[in-house]
């Protein structure tokens, strides 16, 4: 196998031929990484985003900055918009177990500035979008006081019909599943939890609606696919900013043959990347079982852990750029450019 950092070298180069060669430069890219090149779907416009602890912060971050495309958000265990205000210590204290230190309405300032400055989508696209929001009860490392001034930071945009929370399961912090995990009061290192509740499906039927509800465990019928992530980053490696090389995209039976389909974005937590858990959190957190029975489409990107960023996290306290939370963020436009690419956008 060519080594994989070649691959650096060779994306840039891609860009500098014409398209036949283009293309085929980018077949040797995916070589190299042993990966492929992410695929273009038959989607429709209602696309949505889920995370859990730094994935639920970006998950909120990319639903407020680009709320002219997406059409609701499942956050998991994860604070306001902005929480951190660009510090890690803010972060860590504050924005994890601290909720009498958050500001609301500063945060709610911040967003504002970055409107009037045309770095996110207008806030009244927001007004009509489904917002769910969970915390467990047992929560220690992100509380649920937290977690509700999220809720509350929402009920400033989103009418409040449309916000769902669920604080009612004895959940330590992971994600809640009806089929795999570890004990739901428990901790355990893959913070995925079996509290015999599945937040995929519960999440996702809060937002689109009428949704088919898998049994526990189903097997799937459709296919998940390891893409190369380098080529939607175009300055520096993707371990650059915070960034692996490659993610995972779940693509269902009835969207592989052309179906109609809708694209949802799952941002994992610190230490569930790919670098650590392999593909457990794509395979075993029940978003692939509702996509099968849904025509939904799974994209998760992949953070990866660098100097500035030990566990693997997403971007939500301001290590890769200033502009983290925006649209100019490099991770926002890294993810921007996997969205458009399923579009056939990009």
């Amino acid at each position: 196998m060519v080594p994989e950092f070649v691959g650096y070298f060779l994306i840039p180069f891609c860009h500098l031929v014409k398209m036949k060669g283009f293309l085929l430069c980018l077949a040797l890219v995916g070589f190299v990484h042993g990966q492929s090149r992410l695929g273009t779907y038959n989607l429709d416009a209602t696309i949505s985003v889920s995370g859990l602890s730094s994935g639920s912060y970006m998950a909120s971050q990319y639903h407020i900055a680009q709320s002219k495309k997406i059409i609701g958000a499942a956050l998991f265990a994860g604070g306001p918009y902005y929480c951190a205000q660009g510090s890690m210590m803010t972060a860590t204290q504050a924005c994890m177990s601290m909720p009498t230190s958050i500001n609301v309405n500063t945060l709610i300032s911040k967003t504002q500035s970055y409107v009037t400055s045309g770095l996110i989508d207008a806030l009244s696209n927001l007004a009509n979008d489904k917002v769910y929001i969970f915390s467990g009860t047992r929560d220690t490392t992100v509380v649920p006081g937290v977690v509700k001034k999220q809720e509350e930071y929402y009920r400033n945009y989103v009418n409040a019909g449309n916000i769902m929370t669920v604080y009612d399961v004895a959940a330590v912090h992971g994600m809640p599943t009806d089929f795999y995990g570890g004990a739901c009061g428990t901790t355990n290192l893959e913070y995925i939890n079996n509290c015999d509740y599945n937040g995929a499906f519960e999440s996702l039927n809060h937002i689109y609606g009428g949704l088919q509800r898998p049994s526990a465990g189903a097997a799937l019928t459709g296919q998940l696919i390891l893409f190369d992530q380098s080529e939607f980053f175009k300055l520096a490696a993707p371990s650059t900013y915070g960034m692996d090389t490659a993610g995972y995209i779940y693509v269902p039976s009835s969207c592989q043959s052309g179906a109609r389909c809708r694209l949802h974005i799952v941002f994992h937590g610190c230490l569930q990347a790919r670098e650590k858990l392999g593909d457990k959190y794509a395979r075993n957190t029940g978003y692939n079982q509702v996509a099968d029975l849904n025509n939904l489409i799974i994209l998760y990107p992949q953070a990866k852990s660098n100097m500035s960023n030990p566990n693997g996290c997403w971007d939500w306290w301001g290590y890769s750029s200033i502009y983290y939370a925006n649209k100019n963020g490099y991770q926002m436009t890294g993810v921007e450019r996997m969205m458009l690419r399923t579009q056939g956008q990009y």
